[in-house]
């Protein structure tokens, strides 16, 4: 009698703890990708990370690279008429026949709203004439936007032995993409009416705020996500590996940052600072509990110029005791 009331008392005892303090349930495991990344856009700060360094294939994702390259290369009104190689090539596609001409602009809607595989063979051969070439220009192109842990093979993400990114690295490439105005207007289009194309991403009408980005499956890298996302002057980029549901999974990663995160300016370009003219402003994602340790110093420079526009020290932004911006301060 006495061991079933104990046993009763810590059952109780338990019911009233946080639920936080246990270990993460199967249930709730399985709902994340194996690998997660939330970047902000314009300080490239990450604010979430699950084994984010992971070398992982990504499927069609691959197609943001493959697009931003051809979007900065390449004349988008230039017709093209479509190689032999891309018809009926495997996987979606939007069934591209071989000597029918589109632009590259129509190619560059068929391969992000409808992750046409035959618009990125098209694309790579007339980037680079052959496939191994566009997909050296591709790694070396992710290389400079930071991500230096990825390898690409082909230009569309079907499965292939070397061909892997991490999440970290396909944020970096996807806040490197959504700043250029073009790769936006054409990943943020619903519809093309122009070829009757329709948008995959079911983000632009599931989650309030969401700008892109590209969807993504093949057995091998499971269902993945990459999402672009601005709320309260905040955007930001998530990413999702190998996700039993990327569309939930996505919305609950994002509600989390908007949450916590706030995009806080911190030095204005249009304001004098203590009397001097800076170039450039700052704003950057902070908690409310980081926004109290921020530091903003002014140094001078020795001898002080009389000069107007000639330098006359810095402005130095801290988040404790890490410098997060520098800008000369110029005499008025």
């Amino acid at each position: 009698m006495k061991r079933n009331f104990f046993a009763l008392l810590l059952a109780f005892c338990l019911l009233l703890l946080p639920c936080g303090i246990f270990p993460q349930t199967a249930a709730q495991a399985a709902t994340e990708g194996v690998a997660e990344c939330v970047v902000e856009v314009t300080s490239r700060r990450f604010l979430h990370e699950k084994n984010a360094e992971e070398r992982l294939p990504m499927a069609s994702t691959t197609k943001i690279l493959t697009a931003i390259v051809v979007i900065e290369d390449c004349d988008l009104e230039e017709v093209v008429s479509i190689p032999q190689e891309a018809e009926g090539t495997e996987g979606s596609s939007v069934y591209l026949k071989a000597g029918e001409e589109y632009t590259v602009r129509d190619l560059l809607y068929g391969l992000m709203l409808r992750s046409g595989n035959d618009c990125a063979v098209t694309l790579a051969l007339h980037h680079s004439e052959s496939i191994d070439a566009f997909a050296k220009v591709m790694t070396a192109r992710a290389g400079e936007m930071g991500a230096e842990h990825s390898q690409f093979l082909n230009p569309h993400g079907l499965p292939a032995r070397e061909h892997y990114t991490t999440a970290r690295d396909l944020a970096l490439i996807a806040a490197y993409a959504m700043q250029n105005s073009t790769f936006r207007e054409i990943v943020g289009c619903p519809y093309y009416a122009p070829r009757g194309w329709k948008n995959k991403n079911k983000m632009l009408t599931c989650y309030e705020g969401a700008t892109g980005v590209k969807t993504g499956f093949t057995t091998a890298a499971g269902r993945c996500l990459v999402t672009s996302a601005v709320r309260n002057g905040m955007p930001v980029v998530s990413v999702l590996l190998n996700c039993p549901d990327t569309y939930a999974r996505t919305c609950a990663l994002l509600d989390d940052v908007y949450s916590r995160y706030q995009m806080i300016p911190l030095l204005d370009a249009s304001q004098p600072f203590r009397g001097y003219a800076v170039k450039r402003g700052f704003a950057y994602p902070l908690t409310k509990e980081e926004l109290a340790e921020i530091r903003i110093d002014g140094v001078s420079a020795m001898p002080l110029p009389e000069t107007t526009g000639e330098v006359a020290g810095q402005v130095l932004i801290y988040l404790g005791n890490r410098l997060l911006f520098s800008e000369n301060l110029y005499i008025m």
